[in-house]
């Protein structure tokens, strides 16, 4: 029986919401293993005078936790 564990992470990017996710995705995976799939929770923008200065979103990625002890 597999025991998953959902983990939240925020990320951002100066050129899109999709590349928040995608580089988000990309740096959990350096951390965790056996990562079984993610929803975008929140989004939101960071402005500067008006204007985009960065694209942020809270990520849930769920993992499978490692049986092994």
């Amino acid at each position: 029986m597999a025991v998953a564990r959902v983990s939240e992470i925020i990320c951002g990017s100066p050129k899109s919401f999709k590349d928040a996710i995608e580089s988000g995705i990309e740096r959990a995976n350096k951390t965790l293993k056996n990562i079984e799939g993610a929803w975008v929770k929140d989004q939101s923008l960071v402005l500067d005078n008006g204007k985009i200065k960065e694209y942020r979103v809270v990520l849930k990625v769920t993992f499978i936790l490692d049986d092994t002890m």
